[in-house]
């Protein structure tokens, strides 16, 4: 992982370069599906506090580096965002998917989220979908 890259990413968004922000934005980087809350408390160990942590994923949130994702238990994980995303200006319309066995939560980018025709007047600013089930892994 080069921390070049976490650095310009913090300053493209206009965020000053921390600890915390950098070695939780390391494990974004290296982690290959979506982080629960709980999930970078424990690779981070005692380092950072469970406060800081979850002001660092609000403000990545916020910028659009990362964005969130829902799951069945109602709790929340989260995931890098593609470059197309910007503060305020998610991005991210795929389908993510969650395994029932080994509770591993992906982001499918090549299925997209189908379009949804609401009323005359509705106008959606978040469509979630999530799909359950066995992953290739298990």
């Amino acid at each position: 992982m080069d921390m070049l890259s976490i650095d310009h990413i913090l300053k493209r968004n206009q965020l000053s370069v921390t600890d915390s922000r950098k070695k939780i934005l390391e494990l974004f980087k290296e982690h290959n599906g979506a982080l629960a809350h709980n999930d970078i408390e424990k690779k981070t160990g005692e380092k950072f506090d469970r406060v800081t942590i979850y002001r660092t994923l609000q403000t990545f949130v916020e910028k659009g580096i990362i964005h969130t994702i829902p799951t069945p238990d109602n709790s929340v994980r989260y995931a890098l965002c593609k470059d197309e995303c910007s503060k305020g200006h998610h991005h991210d319309n795929h389908v993510h998917f969650v395994c029932d066995i080994c509770n591993v939560t992906y982001c499918l980018d090549s299925v997209v989220t189908p379009e949804v025709n609401l009323p005359q007047g509705f106008k959606p600013s978040l469509i979630d979908v999530v799909v359950t089930g066995r992953c290739k892994n298990c």
